[in-house]
Order: structure tokens, then sequence, then C-alpha cells
């Protein structure tokens, strides 16, 4: 399949946020209606811009995967139909929940990062579902548990977060900064 595109953006080699970074530069330097294709090699790109052109307004074409890059497709969107990108609004520090998990055990950590990354380090007990799998496997959360989110630098979390919330979640929180800065003690595979 050939798509037109009108500006690429090489984002490979490079991990979350910095795809989405490199997307809002190009996205706001085209005019509407052009089409913006993002080449990454995070797998995590795939969930990362199809969720953050759903909560901006932008339109999400697809992703074509060849020679394990994958390329996503956004269009820019009418200035109308734009949405301004809020992160979500209760947030809990790396060192704040580090404290509370030593205080009380009846907090769910929730990591929306890719299977390797949570593979290499992570949260004693926590649970790793995908961002790119929440809305299938949401069943599996109980929308009245005190849940954590936490990805590797807020940003999935802030997305996984606003997506609960709107399901019925009541006690979400984002984690942030995330595991890039974490200090404390982390299990792995």
């Amino acid at each position: 399949m050939n798509i037109k595109v009108d500006r690429v953006v090489d984002a490979k080699g490079l991990a979350c946020p910095m795809p989405i970074v490199r997307t809002k530069k190009a996205i706001n330097e085209l005019n509407a209606g052009q089409v913006l294709e993002i080449q990454a090699t995070d797998k995590g790109s795939v969930a990362d811009i199809q969720a953050w052109s759903q909560s901006t307004g932008h339109q999400f074409l697809g992703t074509q995967i060849e020679d394990n890059i994958y390329r996503h497709y956004v269009r820019k969107s009418e200035p109308d139909d734009i949405k301004e990108e809020i992160t979500f609004p209760h947030a809990i520090r790396n060192e704040e929940l580090e404290k509370l998990l030593e205080e009380n055990g009846d907090i769910l950590v929730l990591d929306v990062r890719e299977p390797a990354e949570y593979a290499f380090g992570r949260l004693k007990g926590s649970i790793n579902i995908p961002l790119g799998d929440l809305e299938q496997r949401m069943g599996e959360l109980n929308p009245g548990d005190d849940i954590c989110i936490i990805c590797r630098t807020g940003y999935r979390s802030s997305l996984a977060a606003h997506f609960l919330s709107e399901q019925g979640f009541k006690h979400i929180k984002n984690v942030v900064p995330g595991m890039s800065q974490w200090t404390g003690s982390v299990e792995r595979d």
C-alpha cells in the first residue's frame, strides 16, 4: 500500500516519550488534512501514537510494519477538531508511591509498559497490562480499587489513567516521573 505523506518523522531507536515528542513538533508544522508518517522501532509506539492521536483529536490512519519498523500515519485535523492535550490531574510522585507501598499493601500498581520493559525492572507486586491491551483487559481490574498507574515516563500512564477514569474507575493516580527515574527496589526476570 502506497500512502501519500507530507512529512516523515524518524523516531527509530527512540523510546517513549520521544516518538510522541517528535510527532507533536512535526504535526504543528503541518496544515490541516496533511499526513504525517512516524517511523519507529519501539513496539510501545503502536499504542502510544494511537492513544495520542485520539487524545488530541488528530486522525490516526493506521500502522504498517516492515523490517521491524513501525510506520504510523496520522492526518492533522482541522483546528476546530484539535483538542488540547491534558495530563491526568491526579498524580503521585515516585517518592510518594514508594512510601505508600511501604505503609499500605492495599494499593494496586498497574504497569502499562510493554512486556519487555516490565521484565527488565518492575515494582514488586505490580501487574502488567500494556497500554495497547488495556481496553480489552480492563475487566481484570476492580473499579473500586486504589490504582497507581506507572510507565517509563508518566506519559502512557497518563493516557491509561484518563481511559480508566472515563470507564468509571474512581481511585486512579498517575505515577510521575515513572520507572525512568525510579530509585527504589525493583524485581527483574
